[in-house]
């Protein structure tokens, strides 16, 4: 009895995964291109610093997208949503995306950026902006997060995953370390505030907004109106071929009168009348509608996608993960990215040092040619 019920206590302990993908095999025949004309082209390749293949783009200056669809439909209802998946932006890349949409049951070949979605995820850069996106589709609107976490830029493979609990509260990890977290009602506009201000609410007429006023007390100084803000330069000498006939009487130039203050005005104090900020009354918003499900997809999901603009192409995605554990996230994560991530940055570096080697070298060679030619010159 004893072990029946211990196995059946691993069953319901165990995590179930609605999604997996490391591109081995045919992977074109599970991932469909979208049918929209003009679509850049993926491809299966891997980056000077691996032999790990993933799904690269191919093609500058272009939109992509592309889906696969899960084994069957799933919900999270009650569970953990963990998705995880690496990015590597080995082009060294100057504008464009890199993230994942998570779906309801969608035509791959219908597939376009105006698919409806349940979750938006990964790294976006153009220009100075590099930031993670997470956008969640909510009753027909997609919600934008008011967070804007820097992402990796570099030309290594980075692993970004996000864990949803039906707590409402959620977490963001890159290479496995915690980025953000908080809770969803804080973090994303899903729900009307709780109040709002009183419409009724009016400002008296006798409300004093000014914190400070002149001080009644302080007098302009005699005179002061007299100092000229500017005076002739003592130091100007008149030159000696000045023809007064000719060029007419000479004036010395002026220059910023130093006992010169600027107009006058009295001393500022504190306004014993001031009563702060006026602000309306809060009432309760009539628009407000609690909903403990924030976290909760509003349909079953069942596909994957990546929907993109990139202006120099060869990001490369791999080791796609959806689960309701985060335990079996974090294993597959360490027998996938967690294997190729050290031998991939000593590439990265030895890379790095023989291209400033040859720079060092070239400058050198520069140089030297340059001396030379002025040697024969001479």
């Amino acid at each position: 009895m004893r072990v029946v019920s211990l196995a059946l206590m691993a069953l319901a302990v165990a995590g179930e995964t609605y999604f997996k993908e490391t591109f081995d095999g045919a992977w074109d025949k599970r991932w469909t291109p979208s049918a929209k004309e003009g679509l850049g082209k993926f491809v299966k390749a891997h980056s000077e610093l691996s032999d790990v293949e993933g799904l690269k783009t191919s093609e500058d200056a272009k939109f992509y997208a592309i889906s696969a669809q899960t084994d069957k439909e799933y919900t999270n209802k009650d569970k953990d949503l963990v998705v995880s998946f690496t990015v590597q932006h080995a082009q060294g890349i100057d504008c464009g995306g890199g993230y994942l949409k998570v779906m309801p049951k969608t035509d791959a070949a219908a597939f376009t950026g105006d698919s409806e979605y349940f979750m938006m995820f990964g790294p976006d850069i153009c220009g100075y902006t590099k930031k993670i996106h997470l956008i969640f589709g909510y009753n027909g609107k997609n919600l934008l997060w008011k967070k804007e976490p820097k992402c990796e830029s570099d030309k290594l493979t980075h692993l970004y995953t996000v864990i949803v609990r039906p707590d409402g509260t959620y977490e963001v990890q890159v290479d496995g370390a915690k980025k953000e977290s908080g809770k969803l009602e804080d973090d994303w506009a899903f729900l009307e505030p709780k109040e709002i201000d009183d419409p009724s609410d009016k400002k008296p007429a006798d409300w004093v907004d000014e914190a400070q006023m002149d001080d009644p007390e302080d007098k302009k100084p005699a005179g002061y109106d007299d100092i000229a803000a500017s005076i002739p330069d003592p130091q100007a000498e008149k030159p000696e071929d000045w023809d007064e006939d000719e060029d007419g009487e000479w004036e010395a130039p002026t220059i910023p009168n130093p006992e010169y203050k600027g107009p006058w005005a009295p001393k500022k104090i504190p306004n014993p009348a001031y009563k702060g900020p006026w602000a309306a009354k809060k009432i309760a918003n009539p628009e407000y509608k609690e909903d403990k499900d924030l976290y909760l997809t509003r349909k079953p999901l069942s596909t994957v996608g990546f929907d993109l603009w990139q202006v120099k192409s060869g990001t490369i995605f791999n080791n796609i993960i959806i689960s309701d554990s985060v335990d079996e996230v974090k294993a597959f994560n360490d027998a996938t990215w967690g294997k190729m991530k050290d031998g991939e940055k000593a590439e990265l570096e030895k890379a790095e040092a023989a291209a400033k080697k040859a720079a060092d070298e070239a400058a050198a060679s520069n140089a030297a040619a340059a001396t030379e030619e002025e040697e024969d010159e001479e």
